[in-house]
């Protein structure tokens, strides 16, 4: 994992979820201070950054935020630190960090489950445009 940009957080997220890619769409335009990177975890990259952090994706119906050498987070607990970094009226919904994990997770699982009922579901993962492509780890 040598490759991967020590100083971004990467956001490894479903590729083929609707919701999903929305949110790295609103997370791109937000992302003023160039912080974040991107990787589908269905791409050969995702899997190993996972493998390499030790999370079983069976288990895990999840956006996850890599802090490469540092610390990774998935979950409720991913969300909260992205909009955390996204700062302004974003950082404000950090106080959802006051209930307990159990309970933000639980409405996150709950979401996670119903995003393809509810958002759809792409044939296959975004491809970013010429513009965004180096927002992309491949």
């Amino acid at each position: 994992m040598a490759d991967l940009p020590k100083d971004k957080k990467i956001i490894l997220f479903d590729g083929v979820c609707n919701l999903c890619n929305s949110a790295v769409q609103f997370v791109i335009k937000k992302d003023r201070k160039d912080i974040f990177r991107f990787v589908a975890l269905q791409s050969e990259l995702g899997q190993k950054i996972v493998n390499y952090i030790g999370i079983n994706t069976k288990n895990i119906d999840s956006i996850i935020l890599y802090e490469p050498g540092k610390a990774y987070y998935y979950k409720a607990e991913a969300a909260l630190q992205i909009v955390k970094e996204l700062g302004g009226l974003y950082a404000g919904l950090r106080v959802f960090a006051v209930f307990p994990a159990f309970i933000n997770n639980a409405v996150y699982d709950y979401v996670a489950r119903h995003r393809y009922q509810w958002y759809g579901k792409r044939e296959s993962c975004m491809v970013p445009t010429q513009e965004l492509r180096a927002k992309f780890l491949v």
